[in-house]
């Protein structure tokens, strides 16, 4: 089985986006001590729309500047280190401003589909160029801020443009329906993990000149969410997060449904979900005769010290016997 590990590199986007010390830098550098010792190598999606702000108001905030500087240096040193680097794009930055020592976030338009095809284009190619150039890394992949990567013509014509033809944004049966935020991935089987596309990334076309790697999933029961709130409350230190921000609030019904009936979630190396991980390896291994992709997905923002335990444990155990490997 070829493992991937994949970290959503970004802060928070709710009323306090969290310091890019705790919510990145920290995090990133605890996962770095667990895979060196067995020169494992992971993939930062990094939110390019983070560097391009920035980049924009950089020279008129000292704090900025040092996030600036912090940041870069550790795209460098991974980059250098063989870790993956590759794009990963949440639009909202063209809307958000810096101001009175915060960003100020709006999610109006949170999704690529919010924008003209002329705007889409001018988005990755700008926030491409800025995460080439600050990491001295050529993205190759693309994940989707949200999983929101619906419709796909528009950004197909763009990633086309930046010669990025490898998409790693869908995980099997996911669904989610918002004002702000939407993906439908409930045509993809459980346990493909591999295929090509061309212009709708759930559909299979043989010749297709993008390949999608699909983000592993499971079936996950109102129980395992109830444990979760359960876990989140019970500040128990092994259950705090590093990142020191807040995230945008799910819809009441989103929540609802977790609560009362079962429903597909990434295998996630966040948090209390780092729970399923050895569990649904064990799935993939079963249904794919230890053939294909295991993808994980973790945020910096939201690992644990329990988290980062779950993954040392299943990285010592699978490491021998399975390929970790990035995009390239």
């Amino acid at each position: 089985m070829n493992i991937y590990i994949t970290l959503d590199y970004e802060l928070f986007f709710g009323v306090k986006s969290g310091s890019v010390e705790k919510c990145i830098i920290e995090p990133t550098d605890e996962l770095l001590k667990i895979v060196d010792p067995y020169n494992i190598k992971f993939v930062c999606f990094v939110d390019a729309g983070y560097l391009w702000a920035l980049e924009k108001y950089k020279d008129n905030f000292i704090q900025l500047h040092e996030d600036y500087e912090k940041v870069t240096h550790q795209l460098k040193k991974i980059h250098r280190e063989g870790h993956g680097i590759e794009l990963h794009i949440h639009p909202h930055w063209e809307d958000t401003y810096y101001d009175s020592g915060r960003w100020l976030f709006n999610t109006d338009r949170y999704k690529l589909a919010d924008f003209s095809e002329t705007e889409v284009l001018d988005i990755v190619t700008r926030y491409n160029d800025v995460l080439k150039r600050v990491s001295g890394a050529s993205p190759v992949a693309y994940r989707a801020g949200g999983w929101s990567a619906q419709p796909f013509l528009p950004i197909k014509k763009a990633l086309e443009t930046n010669n990025i033809f490898i998409d790693s944004t869908v995980y099997p049966n996911g669904f989610y329906n918002s004002r702000k935020q939407f993906f439908d991935f409930r045509g993809v089987p459980q346990y493909k993990t591999e295929y090509n596309f061309s212009e709708d990334l759930i559909q299979e076309v043989n010749y297709g000149k993008f390949k999608e790697i699909p983000i592993s999933s499971l079936k996950v029961s109102p129980l395992f969410f109830w444990k979760f709130i359960i876990a989140k409350f019970s500040k128990n230190k092994k259950h705090e997060a590093y990142g020191d921000g807040q995230a945008i609030s799910m819809s009441k019904s989103g929540i609802f449904k977790l609560l009362t009936s079962s429903s597909y979630s990434v295998v996630s190396i966040d948090g209390y979900k780092a729970k399923l991980i050895k569990k649904a390896f064990r799935n993939y291994c079963r249904n794919t005769q230890n053939k294909g992709n295991f993808v994980m997905i973790g945020h910096p923002k939201a690992f644990t010290n329990y988290s980062l335990k779950k993954v040392k444990n299943f990285v010592h155990d699978s490491h021998k016997k399975h390929n970790y490997i990035i995009y390239k």
